[in-house]
């Protein structure tokens, strides 16, 4: 059993009486707006990822990233313009990921970064593929504040893990970990709280047993197993498990196949959450791949004046009338479970 309660502790403690609030206001408009068929939003989100880099040194074959088939641009966050947007956020949002496309280490002002977001009591998170966590970098991942740190694994042996995983060293996944692990302890640290996050997919699902064992041995926290979106689904696909439970999409009687999910006309996220890539584009949520749908620039625009504006209140209008009318909504995971 993993411990996964001094995590919700640090949680707990980013709470405030102006976040309390700000929660109060984001989940009344979300029902109200529910309710009324309409686009209410009285609030900032509560949770917001921001993209330190579009750059990866892997390349996993569902990943816009890995394949490098991104129609927008490669960069990097830049420390001084992500100050100014934080600046802006941290009073109301307490929880930061930072990642969207690319591996974050990458970014040289990084864990800078999670260091002026934790001196403002923010809660956060950052999701990397461990293979930039060397002794020097992991000491200043668990001095920077980070409270989460999920690493990617697909696999527990070189063969499995390199079957998603393309251009990826299972032994430097395992080194990083025992560094974090390392430096947790001579640092006297409870963060970060260090997450195995498995991506089941049908070469690796016969390894779920082994990921938990693994990450008792290592000291990891938890182990999170992610449902993994396909692209190209509708005539099967030879990542889609063959376990029912860790799959998105469901064999019809033709040998098709459909997203399991109903898509229901509404979406939690477009309510509590957004994410800024790293040229301070704003976009509704994490299948916006290429950021197609772009609501505003932070080079032009406050947040909360893009976040409260007409073209985010219009897409949101357009989700609550037809959530199957907007393609990025068409292959996603909202409401679709992650087990541990």
């Amino acid at each position: 059993m993993f411990n996964t309660l001094n995590d919700k502790i640090q949680l707990l403690k980013k709470a405030t009486p102006r976040r309390a609030l700000n929660s109060f206001k984001v989940i009344s408009s979300f029902y109200l707006s529910k309710i009324l068929a309409k686009p209410i939003q009285w609030g900032l989100p509560l949770a917001v990822a921001i993209e330190p880099t579009t750059a990866c040194n892997l390349g996993c074959p569902e990943c816009p990233s890995g394949l490098r088939s991104f129609s927008r641009a490669t960069g990097n966050l830049k420390k001084e313009f992500y100050q100014t947007v934080i600046d802006q956020l941290a009073k109301d949002t307490f929880y930061l990921t930072f990642y969207f496309q690319g591996e974050p280490y990458i970014n040289k002002d990084f864990l800078e970064m999670v260091n002026y977001a934790s001196q403002k009591k923010v809660y956060t998170a950052t999701s990397t593929n461990a293979h930039f966590l060397n002794d020097e970098n992991a000491r200043k991942t668990v001095e920077s504040g980070l409270d989460r740190l999920i690493i990617s694994i697909d696999g527990t042996t070189q063969e499995t893990y390199e079957n998603y995983r393309r251009k990826g060293s299972l032994e430097k996944v395992i080194e990083g970990t025992k560094n974090i692990v390392k430096w947790k302890k001579q640092l006297n640290s409870k963060t970060p709280h260090i997450i195995f996050q498995f991506l089941v997919v049908k070469p690796n699902e016969h390894q779920i047993d082994d990921v938990h064992q693994l990450a008792k041995e290592l000291g990891v926290n938890e182990v999170k197993l992610k449902t993994a979106q396909v692209y190209d689904y509708e005539n099967g696909n030879p990542l889609i498990p063959t376990i029912d439970k860790y799959s998105r999409y469901r064999k019809n009687a033709d040998g098709t196949y459909r997203i399991k999910n109903s898509l229901d006309n509404h979406c939690w996220k477009l309510w509590h959450s957004c994410v800024i890539t790293w040229d301070g584009g704003v976009i509704p949520c994490c299948f916006d791949k290429d950021a197609e749908y772009k609501q505003g620039d932070l080079k032009d625009s406050s947040f909360r004046e893009i976040w409260q504006g007409e073209a985010y209140q219009n897409f949101r209008r357009q989700l609550l009338n037809g959530r199957d009318q907007i393609e990025i909504c068409k292959n996603c995971s909202e409401g679709t479970k992650v087990w541990g």
